[in-house]
């Protein structure tokens, strides 16, 4: 028998939870299954909320219903639907009704889903309420009277191939409703395989199994691929989140192996944990930080480093508060402040090999950029030098690539996007929240409506990884990361002009007549298919979106005035198509149309298919100047392999 335990946000939306059910029913194909799921992502703190604040109890708990609603109107139709929906409702109806150990009710709600969705595909399922099976008495699990229940459970219900159970929650002494305490359902897990004589306990999670420390830490933090109970304990003990110490306890006691698995790449790295054979001391396995305490932790005894430990801190400029040596441990301790340096300065020292890091890459669009980012990542020079290697797994002009990259991708891939699709974008959100990172060269992808792009940012914050776009304007001039840097330092932009249309500035300076100086620009590729898209200002329109939201304003389509570009209204000489963000009382006003430029004014210099970019703020009333190449197809790669390098 196998114990699965899936964690909050593998169960966080309908795709996670479709993810969840792939992986338990080859399980079960392969034995029966205990199933133990956690609240979905978010669910338990909300509840708690509830509690600390009644006087919002109603609102709460109806947005609740609704993330849930959603979930299911996701995954079931007909008579499906409105059974769980009616399972559902009479679970708030109880939470309406009592103010009491509403944080027990978080695993009901989604193990009830993932039980009913199993049953709809046929499968033979047994859902148990933890609280019947998990006692509580004096504060500490009465292992004796839960394992007694929880193989009862097993033994009486045979034709059933899947038995799932909510983790965190129990009864106490008195009967009443209450919890195992945070990262409770890790140890419902642990106590329910110890029970059934699990040959497995299986931990799924967000990360690839417990690493050698927090990648946020150390970016070279890599998988652990196995390591002895005491180690997993005492990492767990000095602050490694992806294991809650209290449940190593009970697969320890019974011999059976933990793996902690990704859910998001299942068939990617994982650690196991178990009684390593041998003794004496063995390699150290990881560093674990909680605060300005650091532990090195070892399989075996500890040995006594003290004095390289001194060494890679004062390198790194850091002076240890404290240090000792335990039986399979060495303790540091430092300033907080300099707490995640000392972690890094520690991790290169004992754990980071010279094998360069291995970053997988998925590009839809096969187009010249996508064929020049293709022929960079070949050559390697620009990976190398960065300690990095890049693999480009596959590149696809395919409509439907998006959405096999969001099934197949492992987590913290690269899905990069070299299109022109105007709807390829709606799959940045489901990438983003899968840990998918996403490097975008495609404008009409970021300029969408703002309530879209926010989703975006958002998405990516949840997935825990990275939305980068420096392509999408100005090719590989950094005029975002300009307006970024003015951003995150405080400062308040004033005012930007901006000459980002390529096509349009190639005419203007050129002194051939306008319809000449067009085709010559339609000869050269420099157009939109359509170049009434140029002059109409459309993708400079898309531009200007970008480095508004880019500067912090929430700028939409319909609030730039856009002046078309005619024969008529062009002059020769010294005019330039601009576009213009200005303050204008606590708002901004935008614009984009041609404007006739000085010799003073930077934009007159511009020649071809040159860009710029003309910033006043708060801290600089003298204009920041960046401008150079903004067109072709190695420019725009190399700006992309920077958003993927960094």
């Amino acid at each position: 028998m196998k114990v699965l335990k899936f964690g909050g946000s593998s169960v966080a939306n309908a795709t996670n939870i479709s993810r969840v059910l792939d992986i338990v029913r080859r399980a079960a194909d392969e034995d029966r299954v205990v199933l133990v799921c956690s609240a979905i992502s978010g669910c338990t703190d909300e509840l708690i909320a509830v509690m600390e604040h009644p006087q919002e109890k109603e609102c709460r708990l109806a947005a609740l219903e609704k993330r849930h609603g959603a979930i299911v109107s996701r995954l079931f139709t007909g008579a499906e639907l409105r059974s769980v929906n009616e399972t559902l409702g009479e679970f708030f109806r109880e939470m309406a009704s009592t103010s009491e150990h509403l944080e027990t009710y978080g695993e009901l709600l989604s193990t009830t889903i993932i039980a009913a969705k199993l049953r709809c595909e046929e499968q033979n399922v047994l859902w148990v309420d933890a609280r019947d099976k998990v006692r509580v008495r004096g504060g500490r699990v009465d292992t004796e009277e839960t394992y007694r229940k929880v193989r009862a459970v097993v033994e009486d219900h045979p034709q059933d191939r899947i038995i799932v159970i909510p983790g965190f929650i129990a009864r106490d002494e008195d009967s009443r409703p209450c919890n195992l305490g945070r990262g409770g359902s890790d140890y419902s897990a642990a106590l329910f395989a110890a029970a059934v004589g699990a040959d497995i306990l299986q931990i799924w999670t967000d990360v690839p199994g417990v690493m050698t420390t927090n990648p946020k830490d150390a970016k070279a933090a890599r998988t652990i691929a196995s390591m002895s109970y005491a180690s997993a304990l005492c990492m767990a003990e000095h602050g490694a989140k992806v294991l809650y110490a209290p449940s190593v306890a009970p697969a320890m006691d019974s011999g059976i192996p933990i793996e902690v698995r990704n859910t998001f790449d299942a068939e990617g790295a994982f650690t196991t944990i178990s009684d390593l054979p041998g003794g004496g001391r063995r390699s150290w396995v990881g560093l674990s930080r909680s605060g300005g305490r650091l532990c090195l932790t070892a399989d075996g005894a500890a040995a006594d480093e003290r004095d390289r430990v001194v060494s890679a801190l004062k390198e790194a400029g850091i002076s240890p508060v404290g240090l000792s040596v335990g039986e399979n441990c060495m303790e540091v301790e430092v300033l907080e402040g300099v707490a995640v340096q000392a972690c890094a300065a520690l991790h290169k020292e004992f754990f980071e090999e010279a094998a360069l890091q291995r970053t997988d890459l998925y590009v839809a669009g096969n187009g010249a950029v996508g064929r020049e980012l293709k022929k960079l990542v070949e050559e390697g020079g620009a990976a190398a030098r960065c300690g990095r290697e890049i693999r480009l797994v596959a590149i696809s002009s395919d409509r439907s690539f998006a959405e096999k990259v969001l099934k197949e991708a492992p987590r913290r891939s690269v899905f990069v996007d070299c299109t022109n699709s105007e709807d390829i974008y709606r799959w940045y959100v489901p990438i983003l929240e899968s840990g998918i990172n996403i490097v975008s060269s495609n404008r009409r992808s970021l300029a969408v409506s703002y309530v879209e792009y926010a989703a975006m940012k958002q998405a990516a914050l949840r997935g825990g990884s990275f939305l980068r776009y420096e392509s999408t304007v100005g090719a590989a001039l950094p005029m975002l990361e300009m307006l970024n840097v003015c951003i995150q330092s405080g400062d308040r932009i004033e005012s930007l002009e901006a000459v980002v249309s390529c096509t349009l500035n190639y005419i203007l300076s050129s002194k051939l007549p306008f319809k000449e100086a067009l085709e010559d620009a339609r000869r050269a590729g420099l157009t939109e298919k359509d170049p009434s898209s140029d002059l109409e200002g459309r993708d400079a329109l898309r531009k200007l979106l970008i480095l508004a939201r880019e500067a912090g304003v929430p700028l939409e389509a319909g609030d730039v005035h856009v002046e078309a570009v005619t024969e008529d209204a062009v002059t020769g000489g010294n005019q330039r198509f601009v576009a213009t963000l200005e303050r204008d009382g606590e708002g901004y006003r935008a614009s984009i149309k041609l404007k006739t430029v000085e010799p003073s004014h930077p934009a007159y210099w511009l020649r071809g298919t040159d860009n710029a970019i003309i910033i006043r703020s708060a801290l600089h009333p003298s204009p920041m100047v960046l401008q150079g190449a903004g067109e072709g197809a190695r420019l725009a790669a190399a700006s992309i392999l920077n958003d993927i390098l960094l």
